[in-house]
């Protein structure tokens, strides 16, 4: 076995690891990582969805409820992956067990992955819970399956990256809440979640589209219903663009030994 197939087999086996503590560690915890997400969809898809949306004509031709439907979706991925590296990566930091991982062989790039693809495989799991929610609700619709998958994925991926340089930089546990409250929160709702800009007046469609959430939203919703008030390809490079900005910021803050910093 050559030089270069053993430091990929040490790669592969690290990564394999931390993947399977983030997963033992998400399903240990099941009432905290999966519960709250299916409670709060389901609170949305009945008052929004069955008591509010009944109000509201159709959108592009779809019910009100087949319209939020992949808005919802995303906004799932986006929490679910975001809080899963942001509380497992700090967690890791503020234990100590962090240098444990740094001093081993294993690269930076595989480290930022295992974390990552954690938070990815949490995120994913909630969306398709949402899903097979709103299946209770309405009938589900999906014209593009290539542009559900990429951006799901992409999406997630991106989240994942923020939430771990948000772990990064944060100090305390409440620095790892403050970004989720004061700065996703308010982007993810005003995302196009629950409605089309279309129906904003000029001047907020044009503050809209500083909010890089409304690209994904309109991607993903693209992918299910074919309808989105944006260029899809405009949506898939900004995404592509920002998951490639957040990974090599991670990259930069290993490099600059900032990140066992507490």
């Amino acid at each position: 076995m050559s030089h270069q197939t053993k430091i990929i087999n040490i790669q592969m086996v690290a990564l394999y690891t931390m993947i399977r503590k983030e997963l033992i560690r998400i399903f240990r915890i099941w009432p905290q990582t999966f519960l709250p997400a299916i409670i709060t969809t389901t609170l949305y898809f009945l008052i929004f969805g069955k008591f509010i949306g009944s109000q509201i004509s159709d959108i592009s031709g779809f019910s009100y409820m087949q319209y939020i439907v992949p808005g919802l979706v995303m906004m799932s991925v986006i929490t679910g992956s975001y809080t899963s590296v942001v509380f497992s990566y700090f967690g890791s930091k503020f234990q100590r067990n962090l240098e444990e991982i740094l001093v081993a062989p294993v690269s930076y790039s595989t480290i930022i992955a295992g974390f990552v693809l954690g938070g990815v495989l949490r995120g994913l799991i909630v969306g398709v819970a949402t899903l097979v929610i709103s299946l209770f609700f309405t009938e589900l619709v999906i014209l593009h399956v290539w542009a559900v998958v990429f951006f799901i994925l992409l999406t997630s991926v991106m989240f994942a990256l923020a939430g771990l340089v948000n772990a990064i930089y944060a100090r305390t546990f409440d620095d790892t809440s403050i970004v989720m409250t004061f700065f996703l929160t308010p982007l993810t709702y005003l995302g196009g979640v629950f409605y089309s800009i279309a129906m904003l007046s000029p001047f907020w469609q044009s503050a809209s589209l500083f909010n890089p959430i409304l690209y994904m939203m309109n991607g993903f919703r693209y992918g299910f219903l074919g309808i989105s008030d944006l260029n899809i390809f405009y949506c898939a490079a900004i995404t592509t663009v920002f998951s490639i900005v957040f990974f090599f910021w991670a990259i930069y803050l290993f490099k600059s030994k900032r990140a066992v910093r507490v």
